[in-house]
């Protein structure tokens, strides 16, 4: 018995080998701080990972019928190989602080004391035990079914039938099962976090405003973040304090998922609030999607305002409940419709107007909203009258125009901050201001991708499993730690939590986008009137004003 027992916990030497090899390699920097707890789960899945695949390894090896090495001295080799791996753990575990850190002060985040090795090692062994557990529960599974099958058809047949069927109810539990009800449960809570009202922020008595008495849409029907957007923003008053010059009172209009039941009835209610609110008569309109959860960015919105005057007007049409994040993994392809519409309604009744008297039309969108945004306008079904521009800040990976125009960027010019053809038409910027291209002239349209270099949602790549991505090689982003390095699998998978941590970085880094960014990028593609001292003094305040976005 206690045989018995021994056998049934004893671990394949050549799956610890190479799991233990994922171990060390896990902790090692990627974009985004980790702290211990992601680290820990992280550093478990690989390890279980790694172990699968020596596993998987031992067992086509003798599937193939070769030889495999008995006896005591092979025995001893495999104990060394393991002692060397775990002393690549122990090293990888004694430097995982400046590794950290070596990413932290790129950020100017003040730099960790200690990763909590003891915390970080509890949690990875328990992870990697719910794996092992998981994995032999279904490898029992294929042995019981493989068995009952066996005696009425072949051994192959047998084989495959079970494996397929444990695959399926694999996949069912996962996705049918765990991953829905995790779905139903963030979508349930952000949809309560959607219908609070703050008693702070009331209905506005302007009757321009959407939401108020006279609105079209009602307060409630607004979300939470739609509220949000409408009661915020920059004042006709605050923006002439700082121009010193007479301003409008900013138009903004948004349409909640609760106003109406499909994509194309809030699209319209939008267009009709936008008419009364008197939309189409302000000098610049702006076209744009929110984030998954109806987020609408003021360190984004607010800049346009004071570079126009208030001369603006802006929509918004929410689409989800849930995280831009855990909509992107899931579901990439949600909130399209949405996008698609809005434009559509927007875009039809702005090609009725006359073409001088009309307003200056852009797209906009963060994140998400950006991806949605760019897929809602086809270039063939608008290139008789197109619109001005379009901003789009933290494109996700997805992107198909920003992956054709990286993948195409002129030669020598890295991936991280590209360029494009001549760059009469779309160019990139970061952190420091890259619009302004010596020799190149801006076109008819103006297109502007804002994205920092540690962004993994902008610069998660698929086929980082097996190629390493070209925003790492030299040179790299000024906020890319240069202690990452590039492991097949390990650093696809790294990349991964990064996109879950992607928020959590200080403005300016990571999927925080800062105001004097987007201020860069509203210049650019809108050509203001201000002038370049008056932009520059500008940009200074919203530096200063950082903290009220964060």
């Amino acid at each position: 018995m206690a045989k018995a027992l021994k056998d049934r916990l004893a671990l394949s030497r050549t799956g610890l080998f190479i799991g233990l090899l994922f171990l060390a390699a896990s902790v090692t920097p990627s974009l985004i701080p980790r702290p211990y707890l992601m680290q820990g789960a992280l550093s478990g899945l690989l390890l279980a990972l790694g172990y699968g695949f020596g596993i998987l390894g031992l067992w086509f090896w003798r599937y193939l019928e070769l030889p495999i090495p008995q006896g005591r001295r092979v025995r001893i080799s495999g104990d060394l190989a393991c002692a060397g791996a775990l002393f690549l753990v122990l090293l990888s575990f004694w430097n995982a602080r400046n590794w950290q850190n070596s990413i932290r002060t790129l950020m100017d985040m003040p730099p960790v004391e200690s990763v909590e090795p003891m915390s970080l090692v509890l949690v990875t062994v328990l992870v990697f035990l719910i794996v092992l557990f998981v994995s032999r529960l279904c490898l029992k599974a294929f042995r019981f079914l493989s068995a009952r099958v066996e005696p009425y058809s072949t051994r192959p047949i047998s084989r495959v039938f079970s494996a397929l069927a444990v695959l399926i109810l694999v996949w069912t539990i996962a996705d049918g099962i765990l991953l829905k009800a995790g779905l139903r449960i963030a979508d349930s809570s952000f949809r309560e976090l959607d219908s609070l009202i703050d008693a702070d922020v009331a209905a506005s008595t302007d009757p321009l405003k959407s939401g108020s008495a006279a609105s079209l849409v009602a307060w409630q029907d607004l979300g939470f973040r739609g509220r949000e957007f409408v009661s915020s923003g920059p004042s006709a008053k605050d923006i002439a304090a700082f121009t010193g010059k007479e301003a409008k009172e900013p138009i903004r209009v948004y349409v909640g998922l609760d106003a109406a039941d499909t994509a194309e009835e809030r699209a319209a209610l939008a267009l009709e609030e936008m008419k009364r609110v008197g939309a189409f008569e302000r000098s610049i309109l702006i076209v744009a999607m929110p984030t998954g959860t109806g987020w609408m960015d003021p360190a984004a919105m607010d800049p346009v305002e004071y570079l126009h005057d208030g001369d603006v007007a802006s929509v918004g049409l929410q689409y989800s409940y849930l995280a831009s994040w855990l909509s992107l993994l899931v579901e990439p392809n949600y909130g399209q419709e949405s996008g698609t519409a809005l434009f559509r309604a927007v875009y039809g009744h702005w090609t009725t107007l006359p073409k001088d008297q009309r307003p200056r039309l852009y797209l906009h969108g963060l994140s998400l909203g950006s991806l949605n945004s760019a897929r809602s306008m086809q270039l063939i079904d608008v290139i008789g009258d197109a619109p001005q521009g379009a901003f789009w800040a933290g494109p996700p990976f997805p992107s198909a125009g920003w992956i054709s125009a990286t993948a195409n960027r002129v030669k020598g010019t890295p991936a991280w901050l590209p360029r494009f053809g001549d760059s009469s038409v779309i160019r990139f910027t970061a952190q420091k201001n890259a619009l302004d291209i010596p020799g190149a002239v801006w076109g008819p349209m103006r297109i502007v991708y804002l994205q920092y270099a540690s962004d993994p949602i902008v610069f998660f790549k698929e086929n980082a499993f097996y190629r390493e991505p070209d925003w790492m090689k030299a040179p790299r982003g000024p906020d890319v730690s240069p202690e990452l390095r590039w492991y097949p699998v390990i650093t696809a998978l790294q990349l991964g939590l990064d996109i879950a941590l992607a928020t959590t970085t200080p403005m300016g880094y990571g999927h925080v986008y800062a105001p004097e960014n987007y201020l860069d990028g509203w210049a650019a593609v809108t050509a203001p009137a201000m002038a370049p001292a008056e932009i520059a003094r500008l940009r200074e305040h919203f530096i200063s004003q950082r903290e009220k976005y964060q």
